[in-house]
């Protein structure tokens, strides 16, 4: 236990993370605390994460962000979903949606009512019982005020950077410009004092946040806190990013378009695309990859590709001492299912939560450590699930992937689904069982089975509900807008056009 009172936070880089960071810290907290962030203007950020997840909506209710505000600063759009295109096969595609599908009932799930009517001749496409499926393949959108859609956001990373920035230093937060050269450690129990800047300016504090990215400046490189490398279940190892014009109207949804040694990313924003591609270099060579995207990506380029190298993988402590990691100096999943932003908010959120006001206990420490463990943990084993069930074999690279070991964690939830069907949500995990249920079918992963409480139902009957589903999400969607019509006049940057 360290009983030294926090007053002072510093925040050790900008980007995402930081200012995230700082602008939750600031107006939530920031009436009994004192907010340094340190960036320099000479050390680029990644500033690819683009694609969102509904949990962002949260954070912003927390921070009381206007949706049309944010929208317009952001230059984005509405996400009802990932297309992931040739992850099963060449030529076969799929989306996992944000949605619920269909109607399940207090013993199974409606992938067994599903499942009975598929059997019968009588199901159709598993994501035609979900709205917000539905709405993503018609194009269309709008922010329903009753049980409306689940929704996330296409963002320009540096451009949510600077709108968070602007919300934190309203609420106090102090921007600090300036590389930092040293991280000075208390000689007695190893916390960090302060961080020494080339300036020769020293910034002192309570409780340090490392948003320094991959390099893990404070938690890494000061305090040594070890990482789990993840790349033998997550053979990708780099990425190569690139934005350029639109030439049509943005869809509602982010494309995943898996390639011979990896996938493409597809995110519409208001006034540009953004595009990269995740590769592994064990069966490509940077250059393969880059013209791989190259020839792969759709109107004007607007910048010149940039090469991200990562591992994946997570710190071995997120929280140490009294310096807590956010962002990619935590860890890397990959950006497969856009959490990497999500992260970042659990993180800001669990610090808020066990915030030690009057000095760092243990146990808290340890609280955070295992919270974060455990849902990095399933984040990975849900990203990995898309690698590996696959019927693709038609390059090396997919081969490894079919025939690489899994985490027992992922097999068990593989084998309970393949063999009865079912799939269960462990509490406080991201991913519920929908998306489970969508990623293990939409992949080929079919049960062998249905519980047989669906049997209460008569055949006739199971095809009336069915088909009443069906008909609720096609009234849905023919009410809604076109998703660009309704960013017009939701967004005041499209509205200029």
């Amino acid at each position: 236990m360290n009983n030294r009172k926090i007053k002072k936070v510093v925040i050790a880089g900008g980007g995402t993370a930081g200012w995230m960071a700082a602008a939750s810290l600031a107006k939530l907290l920031g009436k009994t605390l004192d907010i340094t962030l340190i960036e320099s203007d000479d050390i680029p950020t990644v500033g690819v994460g683009e694609a969102t997840i509904p949990t962002l909506i949260t954070l912003h209710q927390l921070l009381k962000i206007n949706e049309k505000e944010f929208l317009a600063a952001v230059q984005g759009t509405f996400k009802l979903g990932i297309s992931f295109e040739n992850w099963r096969d060449v030529n076969q595609d799929y989306i996992h949606s944000f949605g619920w599908t269909g109607k399940d009932c207090w013993a199974a799930g409606f992938q067994h009512f599903w499942k009975k009517g598929l059997d019968l001749g009588i199901s159709e496409e598993f994501g035609k019982y979900c709205p917000e499926w539905a709405a993503a393949k018609a194009n269309k959108f709008a922010v329903l005020s009753r049980e409306g859609l689940n929704y996330a956001y296409h963002i320009d990373a540096g451009l949510y950077a600077k709108f968070l920035r602007k919300m934190a230093e309203e609420h106090g937060a102090q921007r600090q410009e300036g590389k930092i050269k040293r991280v000075n450690l208390n000689a007695d129990d190893g916390y960090i004092e302060s961080l020494l800047l080339e300036s020769g300016q020293v910034i002192d504090g309570d409780l340090f946040i490392d948003c320094t990215g991959f390099r893990g400046l404070l938690i890494e490189q000061a305090l040594h806190v070890g990482y789990d490398d993840w790349s033998h279940w997550l053979p990708c190892d780099g990425a190569i990013a690139v934005q350029t014009e639109s030439l049509g109207e943005p869809i509602p949804y982010t494309r995943s378009i898996a390639h011979g040694a990896g996938w493409q990313w597809r995110i519409p924003l208001q006034e540009r695309v953004g595009n990269g591609l995740v590769f592994s270099s064990k069966f490509w060579s940077d250059d393969q990859a880059i013209d791989c995207l190259t020839k792969n990506i759709e109107g004007k380029p607007l910048n010149d590709p940039r090469v991200i190298k990562f591992k994946t993988g997570q710190r071995r402590k997120h929280w140490h001492k009294n310096c807590v990691a956010m962002g990619l100096s935590s860890g890397f999943i990959e950006p497969l299912e856009s959490t990497s932003i999500h992260l970042i908010q659990r993180a800001i959120v669990r610090l808020m939560q066990m915030f030690p006001y009057d000095g760092i206990r243990q146990p808290d420490v340890e609280e955070f450590n295992a919270q974060m463990k455990f849902e990095s943990d399933n984040i990975r084993d849900f990203i990995i699930l898309h690698y590996h069930v696959t019927d693709r074999s038609d390059t090396e690279f997919w081969r490894h992937c079919r025939n690489m070991e899994v985490p027992e964690s992922l097999t068990h939830r593989i084998e309970l689904f393949k063999q009865t069907g079912r799939v269960f949500k462990v509490p406080t995990e991201l991913f519920g069982e929908n998306s489970w249920i969508q990623v293990m079918l939409g992949q080929g992963l079919m049960p062998e089975q249905y519980h047989p409480i669906v049997n209460m139902m008569s055949d006739a009957e199971l095809k009336d509900f069915l088909v009443g589903i069906r008909s609720q999400v096609d009234r849905t969607v023919a009410q809604l807008p076109s998703h660009a019509d309704f960013i017009r006049h939701f967004a005041p940057t499209m509205a200029r056009d």
